[in-house]
Formats: structure tokens, C-alpha cells, sequence
């Protein structure tokens, strides 16, 4: 399950910001996470609330802000959204599409004390 190390991941930034910024609690976060990212978002939430257990997270409330996938249509030269890699244009039908977003995932907002 890589949403663990993902949570890990999370816990490493809120920590790293909070010594750079000077803050002792982290009560809310919420995570772009785009459609193509391949992360499943209730095993994250889960994840969270297990690797911020008596960390400066501890309770922080997780939210997600999904981001649409989108894509390069080089038969119809259009950007195009796409829900899953390796779909067909759905402009076109053709399948020479490059995904150009939707594969991130990033610490977008925080709530702190």
C-alpha cells in the first residue's frame, strides 16, 4: 500500500514548515490530488490519521481537492480531459493522447496554531 509512504511523505512536509514557519499544530490540510495519480484517497485518509497519531498533526482534519486528468490529443492537436491513462480522445477516438495533468499530488492549503 503506497498511501502509507505517501502519509509519511505528508507528515515529513507538515513537519519540515512548521520548524521553518514557527508553528506548533497542524489542525486542518488539504492535498490536490489529481484523478491520474494513481492514489486511493479513503486508504490515504486512513494512512493520515495512523502516521500523524501523536505527531503536530494528531486530529488534523484531511481534505481533498481532486484535480481533473488531462491530456494532448496529437491526432486532433486539443487539449482534452481524460479520466484514466490510456483512454481514447474524446474528441476523436484516436488513442495518440499524452497526459499533461492530473498526476499530481501536493500540499495545497494548511490550517495551524
Amino acid at each position: 500500500m503506497h498511501e502509507m509512504s505517501l502519509a509519511e511523505g505528508v507528515l515529513s512536509i507538515l513537519e519540515d514548515n512548521a520548524r521553518a514557519k514557527g508553528y506548533s499544530r497542524v489542525t486542518a490540510v488539504w492535498l490536490e490530488i489529481g484523478e491520474l495519480a494513481g492514489v486511493e484517497t479513503e486508504a490515504l485518509k486512513f494512512c493520515f490519521d495512523a502516521v500523524t497519531r501523536s505527531t503536530l498533526a494528531d486530529g488534523a482534519r484531511l481534505e481533498i481537492v481532486p484535480a481533473p486528468g488531462e491530456g494532448f490529443c496529437m491526432k486532433c492537436a486539443e487539449s482534452v480531459r481524460i479520466r484514466e491513462r490510456f483512454d481514447a480522445c474524446p474528441r476523436c477516438g484516436g488513442y495518440q493522447v499524452q497526459v499533461t495533468g492530473g498526476t499530481e499530488m501536493r500540499v495545497k492549503e494548511l490550517e495551524v496554531e
